[in-house]
């Protein structure tokens, strides 16, 4: 067998297995929850015949591992369920929300790794000097604050004071125009964009510098090159490998961590159907969007390994 292809594989089978193990402990961390399921949705007032009746229909006396593997299996066979408190198809509830998260996370990448490519670019060609810093410090500064603060702060300026931009994504619809919708999460993705914008931006800096130290690049100065050509053609391809690794991980990160985003601007996305469940105590609900999370993520880290490998020859051949 061809060594990538073995590669491949391996990587292919941990990110399996790795899901398989976070499944479980998305399983233990809902049913070790406080409370009573069947009281939360039956309300205070409930008799215990009725709760007892409810705990039989939902299947709560049964063994932890068998409700765990009752649960697994009918995910593997394309049933995610039931919401315990609408009794709508998990499924065709999320597949909607799923879209808006993809669309948010979507555009904010649109903006966010060319912008972050640009800025580390101009960051090495100008190092130590003014618009470094100045690049370096707005990074910092963006990456060092909660994106909620962020979310609250454009909100009220941007929103509110000056007007330019709805303060909320409330009015986001799937159905409207391209222009409305993106309209709609100017401010969500402004807010995902300086979150994810630092990271990148500094690992293409960081990567390209130490690019920036081999033989040929100076070979490259002495055969008159500007310094900007040095850069573009001949230092980022080579370290392309480690840029593309980190914009995976904050691809990944864009999906997932949308959670505290959408919730701020009210945006119909998986985020937020997942909080309004939690706090409903919706375990079905909460499992399956916890799974769907743990995939893209997995997912989007594994293609990002399996970048590395095809373009670093030093990862395929590790002796």
């Amino acid at each position: 067998m061809p060594v990538i292809l073995k590669l491949l594989l391996q990587r292919v089978s941990l990110g399996i297995l790795l899901l398989f193990l976070v499944s479980i402990l998305i399983f233990a961390g809902t049913i070790i929850l406080p409370g009573d399921v069947a009281q939360t949705i039956l309300g205070q007032s409930a008799t215990p015949e009725a709760l007892a009746n409810l705990r039989r229909e939902l299947g709560l006396n049964d063994p932890p591992a068998t409700r765990y593997f009752n649960w697994v299996g009918g995910v593997l066979q394309g049933d995610l369920g039931t919401a315990l408190t609408s009794g709508q198809d998990i499924a065709t509830a999320i597949s909607s929300r799923l879209w808006n998260t993809l669309f948010l996370a979507f555009w904010a990448a649109v903006v966010a790794i060319p912008l972050a490519i640009f800025l580390g670019l101009v960051a090495v060609r100008y190092r130590e000097k003014w618009p470094d810093k100045i690049i370096s410090a707005g990074t910092l500064a963006s990456v060092s604050l909660p994106e909620f603060l962020i979310g609250y702060i454009l909100m009220f300026v941007l929103g509110v004071q000056l007007g330019w931009f709805p303060s909320t994504a409330i009015g986001y619809r799937p159905d409207a125009a391209l222009s409305d919708k993106l309209y709609a999460i100017s401010l969500p993705v402004t807010v995902l964009t300086l979150v994810v914008l630092a990271h990148m931006m500094r690992m293409t800096r960081a990567a390209i510098l130490n690019v920036m130290q081999s033989a040929y690049i100076e070979t490259a100065e002495l055969k008159g090159l500007s310094m900007f050509t040095i850069i573009w053609r001949h230092a980022f391809p080579n370290s392309i490998s480690p840029i593309v690794n980190v914009v995976m991980l904050n691809l990944a990160y864009l999906v997932v961590g949308v959670v505290v985003v959408e919730v701020v601007f009210v945006y119909p996305g998986m985020g937020q159907y997942m909080v309004d469940h939690v706090s409903k105590r919706d375990v079905p609900v909460v499992q399956t969007c916890g799974l769907i999370f743990a995939a893209v993520y997995i997912l989007l880290n594994m293609i990002a390994d399996l970048v590395a490998i095809l373009t670093n020859p030093r990862l395929r051949h590790p002796k």
